[in-house]
Parts: structure tokens; sequence; C-alpha cells
């Protein structure tokens, strides 16, 4: 069982065995984070930050750092959150098997999606926010119609979890990446099956597609990048220099700069065109578990198993804040 699985594995028992079941999602008083960070997101406006924990989502004010508020209504571990397009709805996937839709500005949840018969690690918006993509531990993608709840399509052909999901930004493509040690690439609308990309030698822990679709990077538990092109299915490079295993990846708004997060307790940035290592931004004390960029690409967020989220600015790489 490789480490990545035994990790989830634990965490999962401890929150399951600790939850207690509620008939209401509340907004909980403001209360930081007292367990790992799985995941970061920022609005498209870019003034709030969403933090996915144990049984819990923290909103904050990137300005000032404040958080905003607490979303309760998971049982068990949130391991991914990202906002609509729009950034009136955040969705939230858990290890307590649904996938949740959250009004941002009330802090309501709108609806509760289940389906998959083990943990959600991934959901991502498509690009008209019309659509919901969740990758789960029962080995499939289910695409679901945002409005209705309603689910389109399961994807099924990964051999084992799928930790990784991500639209291409014309949305008509979908790459999963898997703990079967590969990327998958799904035409949206018929939700077949396109192309597979083998290359890694470990999991696929993180999938993202450059800004103009040509190229996607993949994060894997054999401590590289992976380039590809997506046209072809052609790796293009290996970007190597983490010394654990590769636990995020994240394009910046121009496409010039891929950023990644590593058990090794760092965040790299790398050249894109060249696949040089620009930068290392260390300060977390634990595994950085998501890096996501600013819609202004000015700006990294980190969320680590050290308990915190951290700003960065990408100019100096300087550690900007701690929100705790």
């Amino acid at each position: 069982m490789k480490m990545r699985m035994l990790a989830i594995l634990a965490m999962l028992c401890a929150c399951l065995g600790a939850a207690r079941a509620q008939d209401q999602p509340k907004i909980s008083p403001q209360q930081g984070h007292s367990e790992p960070v799985q995941s970061v997101a920022f609005s498209p406006d870019a003034r709030m930050l969403a933090s996915g924990g144990v049984r819990t989502i923290n909103l904050w004010d990137v300005a000032s750092g404040r958080e905003l508020r607490t979303l309760s209504g998971h049982t068990a571990v949130v391991f991914s959150v990202a906002f609509s397009p729009d950034g009136k709805t955040l969705a939230s996937g858990s290890g307590d098997n649904t996938t949740k839709l959250w009004d941002v500005a009330s802090g309501r949840e709108l609806r509760a999606l289940s389906g998959p018969a083990n943990a959600v690690f991934s959901v991502a918006f498509s690009p008209d926010g019309q659509m919901l993509a969740s990758g789960s531990g029962d080995k499939t993608i289910k695409l679901w119609d945002v409005a209705s709840g309603r689910e389109l399509h399961t994807l099924s052909g990964p051999a084992n979890a799928v930790f990784s999901v991500a639209f291409s930004p014309d949305g008509k493509m979908l790459a999963s990446g898997s703990d079967d040690k590969t990327i998958k690439l799904w035409d949206v609308a018929s939700g077949r099956e396109l192309r597979t990309l083998a290359g890694h030698r470990n999991e696929v822990n993180s999938v993202a597609f450059s800004p103009d679709g040509k190229m996607l990077a993949s994060g894997s538990g054999d401590k590289t990048i992976e380039l590809w092109d997506v046209a072809s299915g052609r790796e293009l490079r290996t970007l190597s220099g983490h010394s654990d295993g590769v636990l995020s990846v994240a394009f910046s708004p121009d496409g010039r700069v891929l950023a990644s997060g590593s058990l090794d307790d760092t965040i790299r940035l790398w050249d894109v065109a060249s696949g040089g290592d620009l930068r290392t931004l260390s300060g977390h004390s634990g595994a950085v578990k998501s890096v996501a960029f600013s819609p202004d690409g000015k700006m990294l967020a980190s969320g680590s198993g050290d308990e915190t989220v951290k700003l960065w600015d990408m100019a100096s790489g300087r550690e900007l804040r701690t929100l705790k």
C-alpha cells in the first residue's frame, strides 16, 4: 500500500469514528484549521480563498487574511474545494463519499451529490459552470449537472482510485489522474475515453491543463512532474527536483510558470518553456497538499499538513501571510 493511501485511510477512519450525524449543515464560528489542509482555491475575483480540512471548509478574506466563515456539514476529510466560474458557488469533495455545493454569499449548503461508493478526492467545475466533475476512490469519475444535481455520466476506466480531475479550458475534455499510475483524457460530451497517458512510476496525485489547453501537467508519487502534449499524448518533458512525492500542480494564468507542492514540505516553481527550476518556496513544516494561483497570477496559495495556508508573492517568492 502506497504512503498516500495509508495516510488517507488512517485519516478517514479517524474522522468517521469521530463524526456525529447532523440533521442540518451549519456555519460554525470562525476557528481556522486544526488539522491538515487538503485543498485551497481562489475565488474568480481573487478576493476570497477557500481551504478544505477535516470536516470543514474555511473561507478567508485574501486582503486581510481574516477568516470569514467556516462551513460545516461534511463528516470526514474535505479533500477538494473549487469555486464556480462566477464565484457564487463552492463545491467540495469529501471522504464521507459526498460532493456538496455551497452558496458562497451565505455559506448555506445548496445540495449534496451522493453516488460514489467511496471518498471523493477531487472536484472541478466546467469552464461554463454548468457541469461538475468528481473523482472518487471507487475508480470512477462522475459528471453532474450543477443546476439540478442530476448525474450526467459515470466514466469508468481507471484501475484504481481517481485522485484528480481537471477540465480543459474549452470544456470539451476532462483529464483524470489515478492511483493506477496513469492519466486518462475523456470526451466530456459523450463520456468516451480518448487516450491514456502512461509514464509515471507511481500514483498520479494531480493533473492540470495549461491555460491554452495545449499542455497537461501531472504530479506523481514518483517525485516527478510530467508535461504532456494534449493533442498527441506525447510526453514533452520530466521535471525532477522534489525529494518526495508531488501532491499538487498548478499553472500560472499566463501559462509560463508551473507550481508544485510536495511531501518534502516545499513548493517549487518551474519555467514551463524550458523545464528549469525557478525557485523553491520553503516555510511549511508539513507536506504541501495543494497549490493554487490567484487569477491575476501575482499570488500563490498553499495548503499543508502543518495545518496552515500560506500566501506567497510570485514576483519575489516572499511569504506574505499565514492563515491559520
